[in-house]
């Protein structure tokens, strides 16, 4: 019996599937493409940042250790906003200091990466840092605080857009449109793939400071991003 009965919930799924199949294949349809595009200003910024020992004035019994420059950097993190989750430690190397001893000493170099969404205390920060113990920063990569949203709002503006052309093509013919009858979403808001080119800060931060004691802070060119999203419809035309 159970087998039975097994076999007949299969025949009525398989019958109202080709049912439904051919009676889409025998309406009246139109398909059109929806768009929309929005262009957003980053409100998160990734820094990577690389520190490294040095000896001061070439006298390696005034070595600045990492630790040191580790304390400083987190202190003004800290200080300007950053939260203690979002200061990260990415790699660590190490390398050999150029002095007149044989037996060289070698030095660590460490690489950070720092979360940053009050953008207006990035220079305070980076200012509060050994100019001399910089060794790189640049932008590591961008994000947004309500990316979320404005990814559902792109894609609501595209269903909206692919209605819209499909009143236009059914109105063209005298006809008017219906429900929607297949939306296919085509569209890849990919965030991670919004990567700025890496720019190097600390080397220009550095010469300055060493002319006239004082940083230029970082340099950042924060531009609005464009977002893009497009779906596949097909309407019912009446």
């Amino acid at each position: 019996m159970k087998k039975i009965l097994t076999v007949l919930v299969l025949f009525t799924a398989v019958f109202t599937a080709q049912a439904q199949n051919s009676l889409m294949e025998n309406s009246r349809r139109v398909s059109t493409r929806g768009y929309a595009e929005r262009e957003v200003t980053p409100d998160i910024i990734y820094l990577s940042i690389s520190l490294k020992e040095y000896y001061q004035d070439g006298n390696t019994r005034r070595k600045v250790s990492i630790e040191t420059l580790e304390k400083q950097l987190f202190d003004a993190a800290m200080k300007n906003g950053v939260k203690k989750e979002d200061f990260t430690i990415q790699n660590i190397y190490s390398y050999n200091a150029e002095t007149k001893k044989k037996n060289n000493e070698l030095l660590q170099s460490r690489q950070y990466r720092i979360k940053v969404t009050n953008l207006n205390n990035l220079n305070k920060m980076m200012d509060e840092v050994d100019a001399k113990g910089l060794q790189s920063t640049s932008i590591a990569g961008y994000d947004h605080s309500q990316k979320r949203q404005i990814e559902k709002e792109l894609k609501t503006a595209a269903v909206k857009d692919a209605r819209t052309n499909a009143d236009i093509l059914a109105s063209a013919d005298g006809g008017t449109v219906g429900k929607a009858l297949m939306i296919n979403d085509n569209s890849n808001v990919n965030w991670n793939e919004i990567m700025p080119q890496p720019r190097m800060y600390a080397m220009a931060k550095t010469a300055n400071a060493e002319m006239d004691g004082a940083g230029t802070g970082v340099d950042l060119d924060i531009r609005p991003i464009k977002l893009t999203c497009n779906i596949d419809a097909v309407f019912e035309l009446k």
